[in-house]
């Protein structure tokens, strides 16, 4: 109430979850309150762990996951530690999508971007908040795929994840406008890619596409694929 006063939106780490007091208190934009990406440096998340938020924690209103991390082993800065998150790059793009955290960030050092610059393009180009959302399969602790239509435009957004189990999904586009085309940015794991032996292993490659399409994406073990969709001109 006080911050609102003074027109101050509120993003709460190590809070008390919420429950649905952004309804109330709109500038209230995000909470942390769960296991975040930071929790990866003490006892490690398992990779099922972002399939099921969706279905608990989000319930409360907003979170701030942290999401974003590109070098996901820590023994890159400290020789020896066997710490690592669970993840592969693309992955933690699709985290961007699934997850609804209207307040983003991009949680790695600069300089980790900087080797990776066509994959942080969809850092770059992913909205914030949506005018719609689309779940289009999900299982609860296994997998989740997620639709989203950029907030005041006509772009639409796809993130899918899944946990130890590698997995074969294939998008279909009906959720497009009919007669349209679109041009889709396909960011997915590369054929070599592990999340604990390959992790940075990705494919990024360009189609067009209409509401009849699809496309069929292979996922490895707590892998991912992210996918922007923007119309042809």
């Amino acid at each position: 109430e006080k911050a609102n006063e003074y027109k101050i939106m509120v993003n709460s780490h190590e809070s008390v979850r919420p429950g649905g007091e952004s309804r109330t208190y709109p500038n209230y934009i995000s909470a942390e309150a769960a296991r975040g990406t930071e929790f990866e440096a003490f006892a490690g998340n398992n990779p099922d762990h972002q399939t099921i938020l969706p279905f608990t924690r989000w319930m409360g209103g907003p979170m701030d996951y942290t999401p974003g991390i590109f070098q996901t082993k820590l023994d890159y800065y400290f020789p020896g530690d066997k710490r690592f998150v669970k993840t592969t790059l693309t992955k933690q793009l699709a985290l961007y999508v699934v997850m609804y955290m209207p307040l983003q960030m991009a949680a790695d050092l600069p300089e980790n971007y900087k080797r990776h610059m066509d994959a942080f393009q969809f850092i770059k180009d992913v909205a914030a908040d949506w005018d719609d959302t689309k779940i289009l399969s999900a299982e609860p602790g296994d997998y989740i795929i997620t639709a989203r239509k950029a907030k005041g435009t006509e772009d639409w957004f796809v993130g899918g994840i899944t946990d130890e189990n590698k997995r074969e999904y294939t998008v279909d586009f009906s959720f497009l406008d009919k007669g349209r085309k679109y041009e889709v940015t396909v960011y997915e794991d590369g054929k070599d890619a592990d999340y604990v032996n390959n992790p940075q292993s990705y494919n990024i490659y360009k189609k067009t596409v209409t509401s009849k399409s699809k496309i069929k994406i292979n996922m490895v073990r707590s892998g991912g694929f992210a996918i922007s969709a923007k119309p042809v001109k």
